[in-house]
């Protein structure tokens, strides 16, 4: 039996020795497992899972509160008990309500917007560490798990949003036109809140205790950002440089618009508002995005 190799044979031979496993992958039309998408690619296939995304949030929705009698019904109790404690140390005791017209609604607008933005937080932050059997399983762009919570959290406010105007119109109010503007601030918001869940989805895949760090700095939060007093109002007596700190928050600005559009503004808009959370919700909502796809073949190894 001959074994003579022929002169091409063998240069072929030291060639396919010599190549680097990528550059045979690349000769033999081979692509890398799990390697991540250009961003392009990676936002049309996460828009070709929007179906997924939306009957995920969904099943996400009414799964909440499956275990308890009440069921869905604790969908609205749960914000409106929190904004009744809130006016009863707030309002009532610590007089944070003086000079504030409708205080009731003041507080409760600004508790409900708050919530959506600390609830999608909270959830994103265990986004991908909570869903590893699903992501080892399938495969789809990540992206859509902090998407999904996001949404969840969306469909949770809009009803609490609607259970706020039939009590706002049986209290006397008469229904404004104004209501419509609540449509696209919560569309910035939503996107916005997307963007803060990919965030911290991307930091809490790669380390778990932000979890646990992540309520404090919400807490934190959420008494900066005027929930339970006007600004202004506390601000009069302390140094200007506070106020213009607490301004640059831009969940003040979320809320004062959506207070403005419900009738229960605490004071007038300044004039760069809407454009102001426009910026922000590019800024946070893009950046969000691009931040959490950087490390899209990342999630779920390990």
């Amino acid at each position: 039996m001959s074994t003579d190799t022929s002169p091409a044979q063998a240069g072929e031979g030291i060639l396919f020795v010599a190549e680097t496993a990528a550059q045979r992958a690349q000769r033999f039309g081979l692509a890398q497992s799990g390697a991540r998408p250009t961003l392009l690619e990676y936002v049309r296939d996460v828009w070709a899972k929007r179906h997924f995304i939306s009957s995920f949030a969904t099943a996400n929705t009414l799964a909440a509160y499956t275990g308890a009698k009440l069921g869905q019904i604790w969908q609205i109790l749960t914000p409106l008990l929190n904004a009744a404690v809130y006016f009863l140390i707030f309002g009532e005791l610590l007089h944070t309500s003086r000079g504030i017209h409708h205080f009731l609604g003041f507080l409760v607008t600004g508790v409900f917007v708050f919530n959506f933005t600390m609830s999608s937080i909270n959830y994103g932050t265990r986004a991908i560490s909570a869903r590893l059997e699903l992501i080892r399983a399938l495969h789809f762009p990540r992206a859509c798990l902090p998407i999904a919570y996001t949404l969840t959290q969306l469909q949770q406010l809009a009803v609490s949003v609607l259970v706020f105007m039939v009590i706002d119109v049986a209290n006397g109010a008469g229904i404004s036109w104004r209501w419509i503007l609540v449509v696209p601030a919560l569309v910035l918001l939503t996107v916005f809140n997307t963007g803060c869940t990919m965030i911290v989805a991307r930091l809490g895949a790669r380390t778990p205790d932000v979890s646990q760090l992540m309520p404090f700095l919400l807490r934190t939060w959420m008494y900066c950002s005027g929930l339970f007093y006007s600004i202004s109002s506390i601000t009069k007596s302390h140094s200007p440089w506070i106020k213009q700190v607490l301004d640059l928050n831009p969940m003040v600005m979320f809320i004062d618009v959506i207070r403005s559009a419900m009738n229960v503004s605490g004071g007038p808009l300044p004039h760069h508002a809407w454009i102001e959370l426009v910026v922000w919700t590019l800024v946070v909502g893009v950046g969000g995005f691009v931040y959490f796809w950087q490390a899209e073949e990342q999630y779920g190894r390990g």
